[in-house]
């Protein structure tokens, strides 16, 4: 029941999507070049793919280092499966995966661990890609100062759980039962993600970030060359990142709205039309968000298939 309301809730977000699609191209003839856009997208989505790979790779040797060696190709599907939910503030419907790694002998706790520590390390990978084109040296302090201090907030909140905690208790006295919930969920999550602040771990998880997330920048650039859009290098590997920053910053399901606007108004300040903007926002957003819930669409139809080939039959 809770996956078919899940799956609703996504359906709406999609339909107001499509229809604020349309709504621009009232404005601004976005699909008169969607032909074109079109025979890009497989291209884009293969580069989406192969990033989602290595984030994969990233949460699977995670899981191996503290004991937990899940059959790669099953792991691979129940990875995948969160994506049919990314489009939910700070990503946390991804944790529908715990539905598909406790078959595995994962428990939902360590689910969450990794959860938490990946997106720990996939601030820093975007914030990093983010950078390459601030030339203020102010604008890069600010921007090391917020990656600092949320990097802080965790590890503080990771090492001291009893924070939390009391925060927690304190909400279930004053009759706030889903924020208490909430609370210990993130305390659990934190707590756990201790187990891979090490510099080996810190390290590969990092430049396995940077590898997926520099790949989904490139696709971006990649984009706009093939819309006529020139860019200095820098400024257009750095643009699709920080449009994901504010887009989560803005606590929007999956930043929607909030990115490509962003994505627009970047491309304005560099003189890019503004029709010729929103097409290259929508697309990298179809290729990239909207791709990535298809799949796990797809790998959630494929565990559940499976799951149900290994029910018992009743007895007739």
């Amino acid at each position: 029941m809770k996956l078919r309301k899940a799956f609703w809730a996504a359906a709406a977000v999609t339909v107001l999507y499509v229809a604020a699609l349309f709504w621009a191209d009232s404005r601004n003839r976005v699909f008169d070049r969607l032909p074109e856009v079109a025979a890009l997208l497989p291209a884009l989505m293969a580069m989406s793919l192969f990033s989602y790979a290595l984030r994969y790779l990233r949460w699977w040797w995670l899981l191996a280092r503290i004991g937990h060696k899940t059959p790669f190709l099953h792991g691979w599907w129940a990875y995948l499966s969160g994506f049919a939910f990314t489009a939910t503030p700070g990503k946390v419907g991804e944790l529908l995966r715990i539905r598909y790694f406790l078959p595995l002998g994962v428990p939902p706790a360590r689910v969450l661990a990794v959860f938490v520590f990946e997106r720990a390390c996939d601030v820093i990978a975007v914030a990093l890609l983010a950078a390459l084109a601030i030339h203020d040296s102010r604008y890069f302090a600010l921007l090391l100062t917020f990656v600092l201090g949320l990097l802080a907030v965790v590890a503080v909140l990771a090492t001291q759980p009893r924070l939390l905690g009391s925060i927690a208790a304190t909400a279930r006295k004053r009759r706030m039962p889903r924020l208490a919930r909430l609370l210990r969920t993130l305390r659990d999550g934190l707590s756990g993600a201790r187990e891979w602040i090490h510099p080996r771990e810190l390290l590969v998880s990092l430049l396995l970030g940077l590898a997926a997330w520099g790949i989904s920048a490139w696709a971006f650039v990649w984009l706009l060359g093939r819309l006529g859009i020139v860019l200095e290098a820098t400024a257009a590997l750095s643009l699709y990142p920080t449009a994901m920053l504010v887009g989560a910053a803005s606590f929007l399901p999956g930043g929607v709205g909030a990115t490509e606007a962003v994505i627009v108004v970047l491309l304005a300040l560099h003189a890019v039309p503004l029709g010729i903007a929103t097409l290259a926002a929508v697309a990298i957003r179809l290729a990239g968000l909207w791709f990535s819930v298809a799949c796990g669409f797809v790998a959630i139809a494929q565990l559940e298939r499976r799951t149900g080939a290994h029910k018992p039959v009743p007895a007739s």
